[in-house]
């Protein structure tokens, strides 16, 4: 059995011992702009990395381009020599002293040795220097038994080669400036 309270302790059961507290507020939830500096730094290098590539591959699509407008001149040399193969690989020869005097401003007017040790400065296979130097006689022979599809591979072989190293060594003489 419970004894009742004097109402003046009941009164005072109820009433507050200490000032009225409200509920915990939490803060708000971080924002996402702006974002801590780190992020600026990443995606700073992110868009670095990104133009780089970009650059990349708009230089090597240049090079492809190139190349393949350096090839299709064998072709074009080809053209109409169909059933005349002196006119083929003298066409050839042409384009191929063409491409060499880019290489050696004196390429053009080479003979013998000279001629084999400047087409070896292109990283190509030894039997394609060897055709190339052949093409270098066949073409003062008169009715010769000429392999003009040969010829025109080795041709091919040598100016794609030729671009690529050109492409190189046009990289490493910007990468000395």
């Amino acid at each position: 059995m419970s004894l009742p309270l004097p109402a003046s302790a009941a009164s005072a059961a109820s009433a507050p011992s200490g000032p009225e507290l409200r509920d915990i507020h939490l803060p708000p939830p971080p924002s996402w702009w702006p974002p801590a500096p780190g992020w600026w730094v990443l995606a700073a290098l992110a868009s670095l990395l990104l133009a780089w590539a970009v650059w990349r591959w708009i230089s090597r699509q240049r090079h492809l381009r190139a190349r393949a407008a350096l090839l299709a001149l064998v072709d074009d040399a080809l053209s109409g020599t169909e059933g005349r193969p002196q006119e083929a690989a003298a066409a050839l020869h042409a384009l191929l002293r063409r491409a060499a005097r880019r290489l050696d401003g004196g390429g053009g007017t080479l003979r013998g040795e000279a001629w084999r040790e400047m087409l070896e400065r292109v990283p190509v296979d030894a039997a394609v220097i060897d055709r190339l130097t052949d093409l270098d006689t066949l073409i003062y022979r008169p009715a010769q038994a000429i392999e003009r599809d040969a010829l025109a591979d080795a041709v091919r072989a040598w100016l794609g080669a030729f671009a690529d190293q050109t492409r190189r060594s046009g990289a490493n003489r910007r990468a000395r400036r």
